[in-house]
């Protein structure tokens, strides 16, 4: 129960951090919008799962309010989607169209959420929320009619509920198995995470599940011994015992190996790869191929394994950066950071991109904000603050909605906003609030499903190793430096000054009888196991062996249960930039500011104490914000650099597929020029996808 009340505590506390202004009353589709989320935020941390479920719930609600519309074209409702036909006669036009319309969004709301979360831990709680947000609206939650040729708005919503989850039970995702791929076998054997090292025999060219003493997911669930028939609440299943109860020890499986076989919104099949391994077809768009996919040669260290190498040693590097005594001062307003020109191609121009020495990338800011004309106000943090903040604030969401939901969030967020001017694309006729709401998360969630399908798909083929495994393997090896130097070996990490050097005679990390003579040492965070007390402590930064590194994780969770190739949050922020982008018609948040405050001591990094004092985290574009949640993902030692840029290159691409695809159900002139893209943009973020 403690973990319960806290979650809710900081749901509460979160929420109120958002600089925003209050929105006197929402619209029915906000309103449903709004109980998706806080039942993401409840439910299991699987973001590809939760990317699936915003895109469904949004095909609900835009088929419901496009049944009535003389113009929009519905998704499914009358027609066949990628194999599954939902009929449908027609309406008679209601009287009171909105009043119809209204009513049929809530019931294909409501009967939708309630059969996705029905399962989730806390089910109670969810079912009670959904029949209260039914009974506020004035609806019977208890009308189960889908007999929609009754003219009857509440069963035309049924019934669309009923076809979007048909049609979700044929599409590839296994719901049925609970999102479990039975065919995955993992190549390593799991990382014991209190034990140091990788382990013996280990690839590190491949993912490694850990074994945890005791295990939550991010959204604070403890992974408990659960009889559930044959149907996991957890990612984290040690075995099945005799009485074929699932049995709860804390390893991980690997979430959506086979997500790329899951059927898409708006990928093409000329985009799509398809890969054949031990008797499994891999479905892959917008595969990166050798440009991004750099592997280590265990035995000489040739090849790519010198890109392989100073890929993890910058996330080694930037650990130091997590520091809570750091006095270094950073201008973090849009003045100073986004605005980045162009992202690398290929591995040989990652170094120039990352800064190895500053954890900065090469974003110059922008010179003045273009709604008022005015530069930026400078803002200064503490670095070490900064950049813990920032790792929080986009590690699953403010309040652990998970990467998609953090976005559909921000996507209310810039809704609420007075500046905002709800146009399609910035043109045309004025929408209502409701028109808007429907539209645009029909968009952006199909972008999220989208990205969650190229992502993931990318990671089950690959299925590339995380940083905890592939620093702690390079450690063990020793330096891969200079060849005089001891503990020399091919497949070791690179010596860098300060960051990463050996134990010598007299260093304190030498141990009895000088044990560790000879080995790796990191200048890095401390890990979680070095606080008992996260409201009073921090771990710190400073000389550990690089055999024990940890991420910027909690201990109970340390590293995500799925590859690190691609970074999921990459592909995830920039296909919902670049539709925010396009659905609002400016690249800019409204106002040309979007910002959110992090309290001093409030507890918000969960981690350790922290942050010292009061951080802002301000960006220009949608484009700037999601640069600063890949990059996060570097800061906190969950992804490398190349896996970062090509999940950035793939979500841009998405994004505006996903625009593209989705307009043209909305308009009936649906080849109309006129759209903005980055193309006509003159703002300097122009050329980078």
């Amino acid at each position: 129960m403690f973990n319960l009340h806290l979650k809710q505590f900081a749901t509460l506390l979160l929420a109120a951090l958002f600089v925003q202004p209050l929105a006197a009353q929402h619209s029915v589709a906000r309103e449903w919008n709004e109980a998706l989320l806080q039942s993401m935020r409840e439910d299991l941390a699987r973001p590809h799962v939760q990317a699936r479920n915003i895109f469904h719930f949004s095909v609900a609600m835009y088929d419901a309010w496009a049944a009535y519309d003389n113009e929009a074209d519905p998704y499914l409702l009358g027609k066949t989607v990628n194999g599954f036909s939902c009929p449908f006669k027609g309406v008679p036009m209601p009287a009171d169209v909105e009043s119809a319309r209204k009513e049929a969004m809530s019931f294909a709301a409501y009967r939708f959420l309630l059969a996705r979360f029905v399962n989730s831990p806390q089910s109670t709680l969810t079912v009670s929320r959904f029949r209260d947000v039914m009974t506020k609206l004035g609806y019977d939650p208890r009308n189960y009619s889908s007999d929609y040729t009754t003219g009857s708005p509440a069963a035309l919503g049924s019934y669309i509920a009923q076809c979007v989850l048909q049609m979700g039970g044929q599409d590839d995702a296994k719901e049925g198995n609970n999102y479990q791929d039975a065919n995955y076998h993992p190549l390593n054997l799991p990382l014991d995470v209190v034990a140091p090292g990788a382990g013996k025999g280990i690839d590190p060219n491949h993912w490694q599940a850990l074994k945890l003493k005791s295990a939550i997911d991010l959204d604070g669930y403890p992974v408990l011994e659960c009889n559930c028939l044959g149907r996991s609440y957890s990612s984290l299943i040690d075995s099945v015992d005799k009485d074929g109860r699932h049995r709860f020890t804390g390893t991980q499986i690997f979430q959506g190996s086979e997500w790329g076989r899951v059927k898409p919104f708006a990928l093409k099949r000329h985009d799509r790869k398809t890969n054949f391994r031990e008797g499994r077809h891999y479905f892959l768009y917008h595969d990166p191929g050798n440009d991004f996919s750099p592997r280590m040669d265990t035995v000489n260290g040739s090849g790519t394994s010198k890109d392989y190498r100073w890929n993890y040693a910058l996330v080694a590097a930037w650990s130091a950066l997590l520091n809570p005594e750091d006095t270094t001062r950073w201008e973090v307003s849009p003045g100073s950071m986004g605005n980045v020109n162009r992202y690398p191609q290929n591995l040989s121009e990652l170094p120039d991109f990352y800064g190895l020495q500053t954890g900065r990338d090469p974003g110059t800011g922008h010179s003045v904000n273009p709604r008022d004309g005015q530069p930026y106000a400078p803002t200064l943090a503490l670095r070490g603050d900064y950049i813990r903040a920032a790792v929080q604030y986009w590690a699953e969401g403010p309040n652990d909605e998970t990467p998609p939901g953090h976005w559909l969030a921000l996507l209310n967020y810039v809704s609420d906003r007075p500046e905002l001017v709800k146009k399609f694309n910035g043109k045309g006729r004025l929408m209502s609030d409701l028109e808007w709401d429907v539209k645009t998360c029909f968009t952006l969630g199909a972008a999220l499903h989208d990205a969650a399908i190229a992502a993931w798909g990318i990671k089950g083929w690959y299925d590339g190793a995380r940083p905890i495994t592939a620093l702690r393997y390079m450690a063990t090896r020793g330096q891969s430096t200079d060849p005089t130097l001891p503990s020399y070996h091919p497949a070791g990490i690179p010596l860098m000054s300060g960051r990463i050097e050996l134990v010598k005679k007299g260093d304190p990390l030498a141990g009895p009888k000088n044990v560790n003579l000879g080995k790796i040492k990191f200048f890095a965070w401390k890990g979680p196991f070095r606080v008992n007390d996260a409201k009073t402590q921090t771990a710190g930064v400073g000389w550990i062996l690089g055999e024990n590194w940890f991420p910027y994780q909690p201990k109970t969770f340390v590293s995500p249960p799925f590859a690190g190739f691609v970074s999921g949050h990459a592909a995830f922020s920039h296909s919902a930039a670049e539709a925010l982008s396009l659905l609002t018609g400016d690249v800019y948040f409204p106002g040309g500011l979007g910002e959110f405050m992090v309290k001093a001591d409030s507890q918000f990094l969960r981690i350790e104490k922290g942050p010292s004092t009061d951080v802002s985290l301000q960006w220009a574009t949608y484009r700037d914000a999601a640069d600063q949640a890949s990059l996060s993902r570097i800061w906190s030692g969950a992804n490398a650099p190349f896996d970062d840029i090509p999940g950035r290159l793939i979500g841009g691409k998405v994004g505006i597929g996903a625009f593209q695809l989705a307009k043209t159900y909305f308009y009936k002139d649906r080849d109309r020029d006129g759209f903005l893209s980055y193309e006509d943009s003159d703002d300097t973020n122009a050329a980078v996808h």
